[in-house]
């Protein structure tokens, strides 16, 4: 049964039980078990799983955060990361979503989910990382999603403590950043993204 059902979703980075059941209307979830035992499976979370011998690597965790907990998109320091934003390699995957603020610890690292409501669920795009579809945000969007979920962040030294690097700042669309920032609607980030602009020409 397990070599049917391997080759069945091998080609599945990550199974959920909604498609174990519609490719086996029968199928008994003690097999899951089972296979988790004998590692050939391993459980992500409620209602996912992915093969133990299957390589892991960012696309496939940015492809699994997308996933499991949909509608989100890749974001904050994931993102800041990616794009050189910020020095430090970050270990946990930030996404934004529509539903509620969670976190889970899984197999592949730990993963955190920001509430966004549904008007400003936008500025993301679907990118290739290692042979993965993922719906990963735009440098311009990651930033203003972090200041709208920081109002903390409200001074120029508030900024320096980021040790944001200038060079990717100021490499931002200025017009697209000024368009989201027109969707947010928010008195208070359109405030902290003036005192952005003053920290990237300090």
């Amino acid at each position: 049964m397990y070599l049917q059902f391997k080759n069945k979703f091998v080609a599945f980075p990550i199974i959920s039980l909604i498609e174990i059941y519609k490719a086996y209307p029968d199928f008994d979830r003690r097999r899951l078990v089972e296979w988790q035992q004998k590692g050939y499976i391993e459980h992500i979370k409620r209602g996912f799983y992915r093969f133990s011998d299957q390589e892991v690597n960012e696309g496939l965790t940015f492809f699994t955060a997308n996933k499991i907990y949909a509608p989100s998109y890749v974001s904050l320091e994931t993102a800041f990361w990616v794009y050189g934003l910020i020095p430090e390699a970050v270990f946990t995957n930030y996404s934004i979503t529509t539903q509620n603020t969670t976190k889970f610890e899984t197999v592949l690292g730990v993963l955190v989910y920001r509430h966004l409501k549904n008007n400003l669920f936008f500025g993301y795009r679907l990118i290739q990382k290692n042979g993965y579809t993922v719906a990963f945000a735009s440098l311009e969007k990651s930033v203003l999603d972090y200041l709208y979920l920081n109002p903390h962040i409200n001074s120029i030294d508030d900024f320096e403590s980021l040790r944001w690097n200038k060079s990717v700042l100021m490499s931002m669309n200025l017009a697209l950043l000024e368009d989201y920032l027109k969707l947010f609607n928010s008195k208070e980030l359109t405030k902290r993204t003036i005192i952005l602009k003053k920290y990237i020409d300090a």
